[in-house]
């Protein structure tokens, strides 16, 4: 039987990536699916305490323990939340999902991306996304485009955050098939244009098997 489509947004912090979820679901809806939004990490009981420890504990995690507490919140929501809403027919969108830690403790923090990409197979029983959305901005531009106290992770410095946008673009030249870059320097309605657009081709092309 047909199953939902699976949305992820992703990219720096200030790249207006929470905003464009939160339009692309309206969206959807207006055009008539069913839509169930989460968040990654978060988005269930056990994965929203994970959550504040990763963004928000004032001692240091290393490497290993951070991507390890990613993956297990990741687990909780796939199959509390994900699974569940893909088996309804439901159009998932999540604010991040495995390539942001193939990213952030990949790619900038020097844990090997691919053995990061194995141990996602096990944390979601191999769930990914049908198409992954990465919002792009210069790593200086998105901080400057932050508000609020910093977490954990917008803490690290210029460097490590320009590693990040490499990483995203480096995955991104990867699977060109699964993730598009959406270029977040746009006004915001021009943004949301493009990946309305991007998401119209995965629906036009069917949904899970």
């Amino acid at each position: 039987m047909p199953r939902g489509l699976f949305i992820s947004l992703d990219g720096l912090d200030g790249t207006g990536k929470t905003t464009q979820c939160r339009l692309l679901a309206a969206w959807l809806r207006g055009q008539g699916h069913s839509v169930t939004e989460c968040t990654d990490p978060g988005g269930t009981a056990v994965g929203n305490v994970i959550r504040e420890l990763l963004l928000h504990h004032r001692q240091d995690l290393s490497l290993p323990c951070e991507a390890f507490l990613f993956m297990a919140s990741r687990a909780q929501l796939t199959a509390e939340i994900i699974r569940p809403a893909l088996a309804a027919d439901h159009v998932v969108v999540a604010d991040r999902y495995v390539l942001a830690n193939v990213v952030y403790q990949g790619h900038a923090g020097g844990l090997d991306p691919a053995m990061l990409w194995q141990t996602s197979q096990f944390a979601t029983g191999g769930l990914e996304p049908d198409l992954t959305l990465v919002l792009d901005l210069p790593a200086d531009v998105a901080m400057s485009r932050r508000h609020g106290p910093a977490d954990r992770m917008e803490r690290r410095d210029a460097a490590y955050q320009a590693r990040v946008r490499d990483g995203f673009l480096k995955e991104a030249k990867r699977q060109p098939d699964r993730i598009r870059v959406i270029d977040a320097g746009q006004p915001p309605e021009v943004v949301h244009e493009a990946i309305c657009r991007e998401v119209e081709r995965a629906l036009a092309a069917g949904s899970r098997a």
